[in-house]
């Protein structure tokens, strides 16, 4: 009798066993996440659409516009501001959703700085 009731988990275990998946060929879809920054002193501008940034820093001395995404940039003496526009939803209008700045010979500068510089070289 003890013989028997240790067959019935093993058979158990064994027909388990086969309920196991086989590893996949194909190799898993990576999850793809919005890199996340500081947007403090940036609320001016994120989340804006293009008319409203050209209110707030002048006409953009450079548009380009690929697919529904757009890049308008604003420069002055101080730095140099690149936002990028992404509609939330398709047909949507874009809005920014990425700055980045730089001084005028390519080196990194604070975002928010360039901000108020621009916006204060506006008034």
């Amino acid at each position: 009798m003890t013989r028997n009731r240790t067959r019935i988990p093993l058979l158990l275990l064994a027909t388990l066993g086969g309920c196991v998946a086989a590893p996949s060929s194909q190799a898993p879809v990576p999850q793809v996440q919005t890199p996340r920054f500081d947007t403090h002193g940036l609320e001016s501008v994120m989340g804006q659409n293009a008319r409203h940034l050209e209110r707030l820093l002048g006409e953009a001395e450079l548009d380009v516009r690929e697919g529904q995404a757009r890049k308008l940039q604003f420069g002055s003496a101080v730095c140099v501001l690149d936002a990028y526009l992404y509609p939330q939803r398709s047909g949507a209008e874009p809005l920014v959703t990425y700055v980045d700045a730089r001084l005028p010979d390519g080196r990194d500068m604070d975002r928010a700085s360039c901000v108020a510089a621009l916006t204060a070289a506006r008034r």
